[in-house]
């Protein structure tokens, strides 16, 4: 887990698992998504700060590959880190695992788009979230 210098644990909701008695699949876009947010926090650099920065961000593009069940009251830890900032987007990269024994649950990514909040149009990442993704991910 070297690449990754965050994670958010969260512990299996009953409301998160299917019929067969393991995590949705669906869900674990939701805790992709969890994930990003405790990440953003951890930068400084929240969503709220996006928006205060005068931008506001889109998902346009996930991706999720499947490497094994979770079930209802385990604790996964969704790792999460800014694998790729280009010039509008950024590719935020996962791995949920689970807590007690490292089996690895899911990985994949979520691309977001910086947009200008009335025209919606593609704007350019802001300073502040490239030099605090840096920051953080350099370990300064």
């Amino acid at each position: 887990m070297e690449k990754y210098k965050f994670f958010e644990p969260l512990r299996v909701r009953f409301q998160d698992t299917d019929l067969q008695g393991h995590v949705y699949f669906g869900t674990l876009l939701t805790y992709f998504d969890e994930g990003l947010t405790g990440y953003m926090h951890a930068l400084h650099c929240s969503y709220q700060d996006l928006k205060e920065a005068g931008v506001d961000m889109f998902y346009i593009h996930t991706e999720c590959d499947f490497k094994s069940e979770a079930f209802f009251e385990e604790t996964l830890n969704i790792y999460v880190r800014a694998g790729k900032i280009g010039n509008s987007s950024v590719t935020f990269e996962f791995a949920v695992i689970k807590s007690h024994n490292d089996e690895w649950v899911a990985t994949g990514n979520i691309i977001a788009v910086i947009v200008d909040p009335q025209t919606k149009k593609p704007v350019r990442v802001p300073d502040v979230f490239r030099d605090a993704a840096t920051k953080f991910e350099n370990g300064n």
